[in-house]
């Protein structure tokens, strides 16, 4: 896949990689054809329907999660605008970044990680955040843009007081639920 995007190989890898049903699947996939991405580390999750455009621009540690829709850009599309209407074809060139994912890393649902960003070992990314910038080592981020939230082992502590497993009852889960504080805003 790399350096072809648009390639009828690559689009047709791309597609069914999209049909896969399974998150399992998808993972077992990425695994397999590691060498799409410019690195693959072990035990890594995912769980996006949709392959990056640029794998080969993305680089993702050991343990590391992605949630459901994902999105990393490596690039934009400035230049075609650009070139089209300011200055002569292919003058203006486009904007091209690499994403460095370290080791311990979970990335929650939508959220969106632009290009030439680092991330750091032992961080968690908030659901629908955008990552514009480089996030250090044991840290929990997110929002829009993201931004620093707590440490990575403060969300450590808190989930360790949670009572809450895979061995309770549907209806267990339930009467907790109903019995938390709600805040009213």
């Amino acid at each position: 896949m790399k350096n072809d995007g648009n390639g009828i190989a690559t689009l047709l890898q791309k597609l069914y990689f999209a049909i896969l049903p399974t998150s399992k699947m998808r993972t077992k996939y990425i695994n397999k054809y590691k060498a799409m991405f410019h690195h693959v580390g072990k035990d890594v999750f995912w769980q996006p329907r949709i392959l990056p455009a640029d794998p080969e621009y993305i680089s993702i540690g050991d343990n590391v999660k992605i949630s459901s829709n994902v999105i990393f850009i490596n690039h934009d599309i400035i230049h075609l605008m650009l070139n089209n209407d300011y200055s002569k074809e292919g003058q203006i060139k486009p904007y091209v970044g690499c994403i460095f994912i370290g080791n311990n890393v979970m990335i929650g649902t939508n959220v969106i990680i632009l290009p030439n960003v680092k991330i750091g070992n032992n961080v968690i990314i908030a659901a629908g955040s955008i990552v514009t910038k480089d996030i250090p080592d044991n840290n929990v981020w997110g929002g829009i843009p993201a931004s620093y939230i707590k440490d990575y082992k403060d969300i450590i502590e808190e989930r360790k007081k949670i009572k809450i497993s895979s061995e309770n009852t549907i209806m267990e889960i339930w009467h907790d639920f109903y019995n938390r504080k709600f805040s009213i805003i």
